[in-house]
């Protein structure tokens, strides 16, 4: 038992570490969250509206009530320029609360991007977009919930009276800084069912001082982030819709790849899909190594113009011992609004 809470005691303060070193959020079913992976998928869509709204939920099973939680939504349009371009316009808002001491941000974006077709035909085109966004956000933390080191005995006690001294360095518990962001996207439509795309994006361009401490500097890392995916019909009613994503910031990475089944369901007059898919997310540990983080198990349901994601994290890393092999899950939800307009097939179906 003792032994135990000594495991839990420690993953408290990995996890509070790890919160302040201020590494970006990141989703499971991150091709349902566009404008937050990559800026140049804002207006990236066969409608001309698209309503996002993602959440995210993560360890409950050791931190219960602190557990870390994720939740954002969006809004974005495409605007018809000349026979066959696009503008995109889009806002984000996301907001992050994790751990016992409360480390949140909160973080509104506005994004544009521009798509000009770059060969092809009404059912068959290839396209590259560019896209740029910047935002505001604000950090902060609740500095009498921290755990320091010299308020543990050593074995499993805990003493949050004791004075650490280690908070006397920080003088501001929240701050403000600006965001920017630019982005790539190519993709290739065959035909309706038919898709092939890739990207990336730089976010943190302006890489924002994050010390709690005003007299000292500490950059928050930029992140590279490439993706790629595609949706494959395999016969009358199964298809196959597969992705990556690779991000690098600082001396973290993380790679999530694997693949949905998709099943068409309904007529050619009823959109109808559903999907079952399989997923592994690959991180590092920094100074000892690559390992595999998590296996992610992942639905979605498709209706007209409306999509419905569910996924949840099987821990598969050292830190099962203490999550019973929990990670997190999460819903998307997503809704499209479709005008008039009918120029053919634009873009894959995200």
């Amino acid at each position: 038992m003792k032994s135990t809470k000594l495991l839990l005691s420690c993953l408290f303060i990995a996890l509070g570490v790890l919160s302040v070193s201020a590494q970006d959020i990141h989703f499971s079913q991150f091709y349902l969250s566009p404008l937050n992976l990559n800026p140049a998928m804002t207006g990236v869509m066969n409608c001309n509206i698209r309503l996002v709204a993602n959440y995210r939920n993560q360890w409950a099973s050791v931190l219960r009530s602190n557990a870390y939680n994720t939740y954002s939504v969006s809004y974005d349009q495409r605007i018809p320029v000349g026979r066959y371009d696009y503008f995109g316009v889009g806002t984000t808002f996301w907001g992050d609360r994790a751990g016992e001491a409360n480390f949140s941000t909160l973080t509104g974006k506005l994004s544009a991007s521009y798509s000009k077709r770059m060969g092809g035909y009404r059912s068959k085109a290839n396209y590259l977009v560019v896209g740029a966004e910047a935002g505001v956000a604000q950090r902060s933390i609740d500095f009498l919930k921290l755990r320091w080191g010299l308020q543990h005995d050593g074995n499993g006690g805990y003493n949050p009276d004791a004075d650490s001294g280690e908070a006397d360095v920080f003088d501001r518990d929240n701050f403000i800084f600006a965001d920017l962001a630019a982005g790539l996207l190519w993709f290739s439509v065959f035909d309706e069912n038919n898709s092939l795309y890739f990207g990336g994006s730089f976010h943190h361009l302006n890489r924002s001082n994050q010390s709690f401490n005003s007299e000292d500097e500490d950059l928050l890392y930029s992140r590279f982030t490439f993706h790629g995916g595609g949706e494959f019909l395999m016969g009358d009613r199964f298809g196959l819709v597969p992705g990556v994503i690779v991000m690098s910031q600082g001396p973290s990475f993380e790679v999530n790849a694997g693949t949905s089944f998709k099943f068409l369901l309904g007529s050619r007059r009823l959109y109808q899909a559903f999907q079952l898919g399989l997923w592994t997310r690959i991180s590092n540990k920094i100074e000892t190594g690559v390992l595999n983080d998590a296996a992610i198990l992942s639905t979605r349901f498709d209706y007209e113009n409306f999509s419905l994601g569910f996924s949840y994290d099987i821990n598969v890393s050292p830190l099962r011992a203490a999550s019973n092999s929990n990670g997190g899950f999460e819903f998307a939800l997503v809704y499209k609004i479709c005008g008039l307009e009918r120029r053919g097939v634009y873009c894959p179906n995200f």
